[in-house]
């Protein structure tokens, strides 16, 4: 998939001709979200994925020489969902497009991609505290899994 156009907003499958236009864009998300990575972890990070792994996937969301942001999935398997399922690990966008839905367009762009490589569910992470990105989320389809809470233990 090169790009898709679902509304106003197309997404465009990074490759490794793409890295130093996602460079600042991750750091900027990282930086924004207290999160702590260098320049360094986020070339490591992104490099299997732009250079083709199976595990995941990263796009530039609008004009590729100029993108407004970008999304990564990655994937996994769910007994529960019958089969392949993804996980939005990041959706960013500069803070002066935000607020025109841009967000809902790379998500329904992102969505119809998935359910075209079979997946049957997409998952994602979202600050409790992150009220416009909770109705962002919600407006596109995604609901709390109530009694499940994300947890996580680093291996390393």
């Amino acid at each position: 998939m090169n790009s898709v156009t679902p509304g106003r907003t197309a997404i465009h499958k990074a490759g490794p001709e793409d890295v130093e236009t996602l460079i600042p864009l991750i750091t900027a998300f990282h930086d924004e979200e207290g999160l702590d990575s260098d320049e360094t972890h986020i070339r490591h990070a992104i490099t299997p994925i732009l250079k083709g792994s199976p595990h995941g996937e990263l796009f530039l969301a609008g004009p590729r020489r100029a993108p407004a942001g970008y999304v990564m999935v990655s994937y996994g398997w769910s007994i529960e969902f019958g089969g392949l399922d993804s996980y939005m690990d990041e959706l960013y966008l500069r803070p002066a497009v935000r607020g025109r839905g841009i967000a809902g367009d790379v998500i329904h762009a992102l969505s119809n991609h998935l359910a075209a490589k079979g997946a049957l569910s997409l998952y994602l992470e979202v600050d409790h505290d992150n009220e416009q990105a909770l109705r962002t989320y919600q407006r596109a389809g995604f609901e709390s899994r109530g009694r499940y809470s994300l947890m996580v233990r680093t291996l390393t």
